[in-house]
């Protein structure tokens, strides 16, 4: 864990020393404008460590002026290096091109200059249009046609939410915007796919309440997501379960007419809480005639367990938050955001998320409220 925040905050450093020796060359600042230039550069490197600990010692307001800035920031810094890099190989797309062809292709350059303001600027609408469409919680509906609803249950509201973030950021306000959309539905049971809290969680007073009074009539239910384990699992689980969730744990529940089996976030075996737990011998115990829901924070697949539950939710990847970030949680996993048939009746979901992580910025990427109805299939 500690190399690999070592590994993150290396790239963050790196994407501060490259922005400011770009500045230095097209703006050529004096010594003093370039000490406190950065000044300013190390704090925002070290802006996550700082928040932790006014966040630890009770200094709320502060670690929250400071969140706004430093993580909105970051969004900036981002989006600015990865445009520029952009240029930076457009350029030398275009240097190549003229030495294979002995042609004289400097005209064709973008200048240091150009290429700086864009991507400043660019970098700056984009993180402005992006805190809005964060904000913007969108409702995804998706429907499942199933022979496993017993006669008479023709129809089950399932809402999912992930990746809350419960912090510093998402606060009342906007947990009350997605619980409103949450009882639109009028589900008969909400689930919450991991990273329900953000770090510290000492100061979400009145949260676990909201969450608590969401009427369902077959209940509510949670797994852990790496966040929780960030924000020390015991207090997490405390305030999971205050929320009125019921917490599944490498385990399963019977929900009506279906069954709920969950497993706790990869994490745990990272940080050496808890041994590894075969998802295989989890759900092969569980009735291939029942409707298997199966809650994993992470959109990862075990082969062997692909046939042995009907629908599998997941979050953890928010699509990217931020593209072009988005390409690179495409690539990791087998689905980003959205549906997926995995084979042999088995299917994947995995919800952009409804919070957000850090930056408070989305990009090509909104979050979301997930509405599943199962559906008895006619004549089943």
């Amino acid at each position: 864990m500690s190399l690999f925040f070592f590994i993150i905050f290396g790239l963050y450093g790196g994407m501060h020393v490259y922005l400011f020796l770009r500045a230095h060359r097209v703006l050529s600042f004096g010594l003093g404008t370039g000490i406190l230039l950065a000044f300013f550069m190390l704090i925002m490197v070290f802006a996550i460590l700082l928040i932790r600990i006014l966040e630890r010692h009770g200094y709320e307001y502060s670690a929250q002026a400071l969140s706004y800035i430093g993580y909105s920031w970051m969004a900036v810094i981002f989006l600015f290096f990865c445009t520029s890099l952009f240029f930076d190989f457009i350029n030398l797309v275009i240097r190549a091109v003229g030495d294979i062809s002995r042609l004289n292709v400097s005209g064709y350059l973008v200048s240091h200059r150009v290429s700086f303001f864009i991507s400043m600027i660019l970098a700056l609408v984009v993180s402005g249009y992006g805190y809005f469409e964060a904000k913007d919680i969108q409702t995804e509906r998706i429907t499942i046609e199933t022979s496993k609803l017993p006669q008479g249950t023709d129809r089950l509201t399932i809402a999912q939410i992930s990746d809350v973030h419960l912090g510093l950021i998402i606060r009342e306000q906007r947990l009350a915007r997605m619980l409103e959309m949450v009882r639109e539905a009028k589900p008969d049971i909400l689930l919450s796919t991991g990273d329900l809290v953000d770090a510290e969680i000492n100061h979400l007073t009145g949260l676990a309440e909201l969450l608590r009074e969401v009427p369902t009539t077959l209940g509510s239910y949670a797994i852990t997501g790496n966040h929780e384990y960030y924000a020390g699992i015991k207090k997490a689980i405390a305030f999971t379960r205050n929320a009125g969730f019921t917490l599944m744990q490498n385990s399963f529940v019977e929900a009506g007419p279906i069954i709920i089996a969950g497993v706790d976030d990869r994490t745990a075996i990272q940080m050496q809480i808890q041994e590894p737990v075969s998802e295989q011998e989890l759900l092969k115990k569980l009735p291939r005639d029942r409707f298997i829901l199966f809650l994993k924070h992470q959109p990862r697949i075990d082969p062997s367990a692909i046939g042995l539950f009907d629908l599998q939710l997941s979050g953890h990847t928010h699509k990217g938050q931020i593209f072009p970030f988005s390409l690179i949680t495409y690539s990791l996993y087998p689905s980003h955001a959205g549906i997926l048939d995995l084979g042999s009746g088995s299917l994947l979901y995995v919800n952009r998320g409804t919070g957000t992580w850090v930056p408070p910025v989305r990009f090509l990427a909104p979050p979301e409220v997930t509405i599943i109805e199962l559906v008895r299939k006619p004549g089943s």
